[in-house]
């Protein structure tokens, strides 16, 4: 009988234990909430995944918000193959990056600034555990490194020592250059060239192998140790062309250099083949400066004999992270097509392409493992990026660091469509709709559209649009001509005609969206940085029916902006000089110069140093909005570049875009 009753009661427990768990879970599903501009600060980055020679382990980076110094950290990490086992290697204030494995496995090396130093060294991780080793005592900056195949010497790209001196009163900024400005970097006064040495791990002897006027980018030794290739451009002045060849030498102090490409444009990042016979690299398609540019997939004989083999031109998509195959027979790349960005394989002797793995989402940095496995960095529309495993094509999850971001939000559903523009041409879109909100209802609808140009929306993790839509907006990012993905001639098609065919397909995308019922036609806002704050500025003055904008380092006179951003070469190669085509430039001002025809109520945001776009523009068109009347203001986020980085700052424009157009949308 107590039998009975204890088996009555033990029923009774398991059935409320069930109820409370399910109870628990309803919870738990109902608590989800959506995401929030504070969520900046819980968001990680993954990258530059690295497999040990052995391939049971695979090193990266993982940088994370440190919220109390207002920055971004990264420290080192590895996952095992199999999944199972998670190890973070480094954990200080002072960021690791570009860790390499030595070649007999022991050693795991990394860069970084520790202590205080003005300048990165290298370091070296004892695979058995212990303390990080400062290997080197470098007084100038570290650009590039990497392992000899023997394990005894690393290769070391290194920038000139310059006067670092910091005197009371700064010197005067002496230029004499025909490109004299870039983001981040700033003036560009004299040449600080950018030479490769030896430094022997055993002496801590350092040999130069490179010197003179002319920088060595992009060094690599071949497999068998007995060369270096590396990428220079060798013109009289390197400032005004697009060439850089490839070069091979010995790997050993006072060897010749010897130029193994010719052509006139672009051809960079080499890669040797295993048995150190064959050079692959990325050859760009034209031989003078385009702002649209696009590379092949092409192959040298690394002895010089014979012409370079071009693999992927017939295929007329973006290609780039180029991977031997352990057995030398196959190279992979990176894809970018209509909105994915999938793993291809060529096969070196018949050029015939095979897709290794694609689908609706994005894949970034691949290593090879074995013959047809490779890891992979890979986001997918709700997933920021994480490493997985590809074996046979088939995709394995390796880390989980995203898990504690997404668990409790409720982010958007992602659909892409594609519309007509007014002159027949074909668009693809993406489109986020906000979570748990029926198919059938309309929304307010913001156009958020990218940069580049060239450059494409992609079935990838998107923060700002998830941010934006959890805000209860609809939002679109459209690929319009100019945008990468869908070939050559759809992306140069723009060239010197800016404002024209990118502002039809958006409409045409603004049109299929409210006429499928999706879009509030009276709720419509759009936005966007760079380019797309750009063609935020070329709608606005185009199409009255956006209720409110948001512009990003955008541009208002485009002759004002001749010496004063980046692009020197794209003004004088794409548009001429102002004092010859006047007209041109001015038609390409229509946003600033038919100012008075703007109503629609607009944010102008620019980082305050921008060399890229700078904030010139925004501040123009800002004063001549101010000036009419039209509803305006100006955000200058302050010491930020092209790119706003600062987490404080990232937050703080998310929280103004959804308060500008919560506040004329809703």
């Amino acid at each position: 009988m107590k039998q009975k009753i204890f088996l009555s009661m033990l029923a009774l427990s398991l059935l409320s234990l069930q109820t409370i768990t399910a109870q628990n879970t309803a919870s738990t599903a109902m608590a989800k909430r959506k995401l929030q501009p504070a969520d900046v600060y819980r968001l990680q980055t993954l990258g530059d995944p690295q497999v040990s020679p052995e391939g049971n382990w695979i090193a990266y980076t993982l940088s994370s918000v440190d919220s109390v110094q207002n920055k971004r950290n990264t420290d080192i990490w590895m996952v095992s193959w199999d999944g199972k086992q998670t190890i973070q290697l480094t954990n200080s204030p002072d960021a690791e990056s570009q860790p390499r494995w030595s070649p007999d496995g022991k050693y795991l090396s990394f860069v970084s600034a520790r202590n205080g130093a003005t300048n990165s060294q290298i370091w070296l991780l004892n695979r058995l555990g212990g303390e990080g080793l400062q290997l080197t005592n470098l007084k100038t900056s570290l650009m590039d490194y990497s392992w000899s195949p023997d394990g005894k010497k690393i290769l070391m790209t290194i920038k000139t020592p310059a006067d670092t001196s910091k005197p009371k009163t700064p010197k005067p900024i002496v230029i004499d250059r025909y490109k004299f400005k870039q983001d981040v970097v700033g003036y560009i006064t004299q040449r600080d060239p950018i030479h490769l040495y030896l430094f022997d791990i055993a002496t801590k002897k350092i040999d130069t192998l490179t010197s003179g006027e002319f920088d060595q980018r992009g060094a690599v030794f071949s497999p068998d140790g007995k060369q270096i290739a590396f990428v220079s451009n060798t013109t009289a002045d390197p400032d005004r062309n697009i060439n850089t060849d490839i070069f091979v030498m010995e790997a050993k102090p006072k060897a010749t250099p010897k130029q193994l490409t010719k052509w006139p444009g672009t051809d960079d990042s080499p890669v040797w083949s295993p048995d150190s016979k064959t050079i692959a690299y990325l050859s760009s398609a034209s031989e003078t400066y385009t702002a649209y540019q696009e590379q092949y997939l092409t192959v040298i004989d690394a002895s010089g004999a014979g012409a370079p083999k071009y693999l992927s031109k017939t295929l007329d998509r973006p290609v780039g992270n180029i991977k031997f195959t352990k057995d030398g027979t196959q190279i992979a790349v990176l894809i970018s097509d209509d909105r994915e960005r999938y793993i291809g394989q060529f096969n070196l002797a018949t050029g015939a392409l095979t897709i290794v793995a694609g689908g609706k989402r994005s894949y970034g940095a691949i290593q090879a493992h074995s013959n047809n496995n490779w890891v992979a960095a890979m986001s997918e529309p709700q997933l920021p990026t994480e490493l997985y495993a590809v074996e046979n094509g088939v995709t394995r999850r390796l880390t989980k660091h995203q898990d504690a971001f997404v668990t409790p939000l409720e982010l958007a559903s992602v659909d892409g469509y594609s519309s007509t523009s007014s002159d027949g041409t074909k668009v693809s879109s993406i489109a986020l709709r906000p979570a748990n909100i029926p198919a059938t209802q309309k929304l307010p609808t913001l156009f958020y559209i990218h940069g580049g140009p060239v450059a494409q929306d992609e079935y990838g993790f998107d923060l700002t649009r998830q941010m934006l839509s959890a805000a209860g907006y609809m939002v679109v990012g459209v690929n319009y001509r100019g945008s990468s993905g869908r070939g050559w001639d759809y992306s140069k098609t723009i060239s010197a005609d800016w404002g024209n065919k990118e502002v039809i397909d958006i409409q045409g995308a603004v049109d299929y969206a409210v006429e499928k019922g999706w879009a509030d036609k009276d709720k419509l806002g759009i936005c966007g940085w760079s380019y797309g704050g750009i063609l935020t500025d070329y709608l606005i003055a185009s199409d009255n029916r956006f209720k409110a904008a948001s512009s990003g380092a955008g541009v208002a006179m485009v002759s004002s902006l001749y010496g004063v951003d980046q692009y020197i070469n794209q003004y004088d190669n794409e548009l001429g000089a102002p004092w010859k085509n006047i007209d041109r430039y001015l038609k390409l001002s229509y946003p600033f110069l038919k100012a008075d025809k703007i109503k629609t109520p607009t944010q102008f945001m620019v980082g305050e140093k921008d060399f890229n776009v700078p904030a010139v523009g925004s501040e123009q068109m800002y004063q001549a909005l101010r000036s009419l009347g039209t509803p305006t203001e100006l955000i200058i986020y302050p010491g930020q570049f092209h790119g706003i980085s600062t987490p404080s700052y990232v937050k703080d424009r998310f929280e103004r875009y959804i308060g500008w157009f919560n506040k004329y949308l809703k």
